[in-house]
C-alpha cells in the first residue's frame, strides 16, 4: 500500500514536464511524481482520459484531486510559504478563478514555453 501521495501528469508533454521539474527542484513536495503513461492509472481509480486532460494529485486512500487543486495539494505539501498560497488556491472565489487559468493554461500549453505539438490535448469528444 502506498504512504505518499502521487503527482500524475502528462510525461509526453515539454510544458508539463517542464513545471514538474520545476516543482521537484524548487517546492520538493512531498509526494512521488510519475508520468500518467507509466502510471497505474486503474489502480488509482483514474480513466487515461482524464490523466491525458489534467494533472492529477493522488491520495494514499486513492481520492483524486485534478487541475488547479491537484496544483494547491502540491503546494500544500510543499510547506512553508507554500502551503498558505496553497490553502488559498482551496477557497471559493478563488478556486474558481484557478480553475479557469488551469484550463486556460491546459487547454493552450503547446503553445507556452517547453510546449510542443505533442502538449496539444485532443479535440473534445475524442
Amino acid at each position: 500500500m502506498r504512504t505518499r501521495p502521487v503527482l500524475v501528469y502528462d510525461g509526453d508533454c515539454g510544458f508539463c514536464t517542464s513545471s514538474v521539474r520545476l516543482i521537484e527542484r524548487h517546492l520538493r513536495p512531498r509526494c512521488d511524481i510519475t508520468p500518467w503513461q507509466r502510471a497505474a492509472l486503474a489502480s488509482f481509480g483514474v480513466s487515461q482520459r482524464r490523466a491525458e486532460h489534467e494533472a492529477l494529485w493522488v491520495t494514499p486512500m486513492n481520492t483524486v484531486y485534478g487541475g488547479a487543486q491537484a496544483v494547491a495539494k502540491v503546494l500544500l505539501s510543499a510547506g512553508k510559504g507554500w502551503a498558505v498560497l496553497g490553502a488559498v488556491l482551496t477557497l471559493p472565489p478563488v478556486r474558481w478563478i484557478a480553475h479557469g487559468v488551469y484550463r486556460l493554461i491546459s487547454d493552450n500549453r503547446q503553445r507556452l514555453p517547453g510546449g510542443t505539438p505533442a502538449c496539444a490535448l485532443p479535440p473534445h469528444g475524442q
